[in-house]
């Protein structure tokens, strides 16, 4: 039986979720809290990506390639010159003949990136955040791309990158915490306390450079850029680059993706937490089943079979299992039954589109008994 919800029966509504976000830095490896590490049985790990990562469509998933080889996606070049948006206009006219079939790779992972920037080294990915820090000047004056706090464009920065998949549509101001530790012990730690996007150094108490702001978040874009370059330590110097460096903020998250190899910097590690904010659009539908609705069934158990009924016909004979509705009235009596009533257990729910195609099933965890003269009301909430 297809019942149509009315128009009372949807509610749109939005969930703001803030989903907590951990990850640990160390000797150049990058471990998202909470995210276990299990191994395949052809692959290191089950999601066939590095610890600290995520797969972005979770194919591949422990396959093993020498067997079975790894999907991937393609397209052939055609009249429609349709294309990935990692191949140029360029690459895709002068590499590429008509038929010729341009492939790309799963898993696609996805993790933080850390990018450190000398004095005077050119810097493109900075340049291009210069109207997007100018724009947020008026919540702070730290934001500001070139002023007497410090030129972005020619100094030394440190730049974290997050990518979006970790937070949703906003990191949530205040909430992000920066520490740095040496063999164990913290020796910097950075919070926005005042919610403007300023990273203030607040732990050790009276460290060098305790209240100083070291940087700046982007929330909505996902970076923060860290300029504070007043060493942590005193009298120590390790190896962040080449040449030996004095620990500071400048060299927060040493490892993460940059490119430097593991056994450089034993000793330091860092953590990184923040929370996202992201908005979670739901639909709400209420399935009614009102008092002698959905009372008959066509599950075989709904009925009581053994007894046969003949019919003869030009001298053939037929036979049928009769099908009397079984009759699960409660009687306090062993022998007799209660008096007949048209009893059903409903245990799914469908959900149709207008062309009464199935696109969903709630499962209730228990069946619901439905008489005749029960009525029930099934919510139903579905996410995206």
């Amino acid at each position: 039986m297809y019942k149509k919800f009315n128009q009372n029966d949807i509610i749109y509504n939005t969930i703001k979720t803030n989903p907590e976000v951990s990850f640990v830095i160390y000797d150049s490896k990058i471990y998202k809290a909470n995210q276990s590490q299990i191994s395949g049985a052809f692959t290191s790990s089950v999601p066939n990506a590095p610890p600290g990562f995520v797969s972005a469509y979770e194919l591949n998933v422990d396959r093993d390639e020498s067997r079975t080889g790894l999907i991937y996606p393609f397209i052939t070049k055609d009249g429609n010159l349709t294309s990935f948006r990692t191949v140029s206009t360029n690459v895709f006219n002068r590499d590429f003949q008509y038929g010729d079939v341009i492939t790309g790779s799963y898993p696609l992972t996805s993790s933080i990136v850390r990018e450190y920037f000398a004095q005077g080294q050119d810097r493109p990915r900075i340049s291009a955040l210069k109207n997007t820090l100018n724009f947020y000047k008026y919540l702070s004056p730290h934001y500001a791309f070139s002023s007497s706090l410090g030129d972005k464009g020619d100094q030394r920065v440190n730049l974290i990158s997050i990518p979006s998949v970790f937070y949703g549509s906003s990191i949530k101001k205040g909430s992000v915490d920066l520490r740095f530790y040496i063999s164990g012990s913290l020796i910097g730690r950075l919070q926005d306390i005042r919610q403007n996007g300023d990273l203030i150094q607040t732990e050790p108490l009276g460290s060098n450079g305790s209240g100083s702001v070291a940087g700046s978040v982007l929330y909505k874009e996902g970076f923060m850029i860290l300029t504070g370059s007043w060493g942590l330590e005193t009298g120590v110097s390790r190896n962040y680059l080449p040449t030996p460096q004095t620990s500071s903020w400048l060299f927060y998250a040493v490892g993460a993706n940059d490119g430097r190899a593991s056994g450089l910097i034993p000793s330091s590690s860092y953590t990184m937490d923040f929370l996202g904010d992201e908005s979670v659009p739901t639909i709400t539908l209420l399935a009614h089943a009102e008092k002698g609705e959905f009372n008959h069934s066509s599950n075989p158990t709904y009925y009581e079979y053994g007894q046969e009924t003949s019919i003869s016909s030009t001298g053939i004979s037929y036979s049928e299992p009769s099908k009397t509705i079984k009759n699960t009235t409660y009687s306090p009596y062993p022998d007799p039954t209660g008096s007949f009533q048209k009893t059903t257990y409903i245990s799914k729910v469908g959900i149709y589109d207008e062309d009464k195609n199935l696109i969903g099933i709630a499962t209730v965890a228990k069946p619901v008994k439905k008489t005749e003269n029960q009525q029930y009301t099934f919510k139903l909430k579905v996410d995206f």
